[in-house]
């Protein structure tokens, strides 16, 4: 199977032996960031530095004449990744032999929150999450649409991998966290990641729902998950904490809003690309599940990108369902953390890899080339060897 390991231009600009030392993992492409949340990431190998913070949400290269006089419109970065670093990284992995292809995150933008807090999530109870830019506010729409097309389609890029394409809600990895003290569930975290500004509200109000209503039934479905109640089992948990027309009104509303958001951002990348760019997002199958990994209809995801990214650390079972779905010709990516130390198995990526394409994977993803240590990166390359 085709793989491809993700990078930071960081982990690559200024490190002479950053492009080789990929390649010679046995990969065929690198998926290169070229827009991406903060971040502090450790650069165990590079010459220059050895950790590398990324304070704010950025492009990491020089955005064009379209946000002029926009608001939102993306910031760049600082000198963790200054002037075009996306180019020079990719054109140092093109040298090396690789297809490189764009890493794109989209809804997560902790920046964005605090200097607009009017473009946040707002959860039932008025709080904001800063993180997390609602999906359903025109400007964000339009912001998040051109930014899929302009972070996509970097020179010399032969496809891209959208993140964060979807609703983004309570679960972040965030600095020095502390909102794991009660065990919200699956049911728990999405009625914890409702949102109730305005355009929310009057996208409740369109389904036959009163906000207001909906966001008091929130709260008291929630008073005994605060004392510790369950809140499981999946969709059915929500309908029995909200209720079912409740439950569904919220379903209507937001499936509608991220299935329109993903069609229109695709379709930007494909208006702004070469023939054969290939669009790829990284998905969960569950719908109503936020973050990173952008809750879809797998059906749906796969008659519009030409496929998806799974996450499959410690097992490969959100892969069936695309794979169910998945016609001739479509991309289903296993995405394996080979980073021991961020809960990684870099040493079972053999069996892991095969165990996966027989659920039906047709490529693998790394996660991450420039994390990794030089004994992780050392077994995957003996296992890329063997597959």
């Amino acid at each position: 199977m085709k793989a491809s390991a993700f990078l930071y231009p960081w982990d690559v600009v200024g490190d002479p032996q950053a492009a080789d030392r990929v390649a010679a993992l046995g990969v065929r492409q690198a998926t290169l960031a070229s827009a991406y949340h903060s971040t502090r990431a450790l650069t165990p190998r590079h010459p220059r530095h050895r950790v590398v913070t990324a304070r704010h949400a950025a492009v990491l290269y020089p955005p064009d004449a379209r946000w002029e006089g926009r608001v939102p419109r993306p910031y760049p970065a600082g000198e963790w990744a200054p002037g075009d670093a996306f180019g020079a990284a990719a054109e140092a992995l093109a040298g090396a032999g690789l297809e490189v292809h764009t890493w794109v995150v989209l809804a997560h933008n902790s920046r964005l929150g605090e200097e607009h807090p009017g473009t946040s999530v707002v959860s039932a109870y008025g709080d904001r999450y800063p993180w997390a830019p609602c999906i359903a506010q025109p400007d964000t729409r339009a912001y998040l649409v051109d930014l899929a097309a302009e972070a996509a389609v970097r020179p010399g890029a032969r496809g891209t991998e959208l993140e964060s394409l979807g609703w983004y809600g309570l679960a972040h990895l965030h600095a020095h966290d502390k909102i794991g003290g009660v065990a919200l569930g699956d049911a728990g975290h999405y009625l914890m990641s409702l949102c109730f500004c305005e355009s929310c509200r009057e996208g409740y109000e369109a389904q036959g729902a009163d906000p207001g209503a909906l966001a008091a039934a929130v709260r008291a479905a929630l008073e005994p998950v605060w004392r510790g109640a369950p809140s499981d089992g999946g969709w059915a948990g929500v309908e029995k904490l909200l209720g079912e027309s409740g439950a569904a009104a919220t379903r209507a509303w937001r499936e509608d809003v991220a299935r329109s958001l993903q069609e229109a951002a695709v379709a930007a990348v494909r208006a702004a690309a070469p023939e054969g760019f290939q669009v790829l997002l990284h998905a969960d199958p569950v719908w109503h599940h936020c973050g990173a990994n952008a809750g879809v209809d797998p059906a749906h995801i796969l008659s519009v990108a030409d496929g998806v990214v799974v996450p499959c650390t410690g097992g490969a079972g959100l892969l069936g369902p695309f794979a169910e779905q998945g016609g001739e010709g479509s991309v289903l990516a296993a995405n394996f953390t080979v980073v021991s130390g961020m809960g990684g198995a870099p040493r079972t990526l053999e069996r892991d890899a095969r165990e996966a394409a027989e659920l039906g994977a047709t490529e693998l993803r790394l996660y991450h080339a420039g994390l990794a240590s030089d004994g992780d990166l050392e077994a995957v390359r003996d296992a890329l060897a063997r597959l």
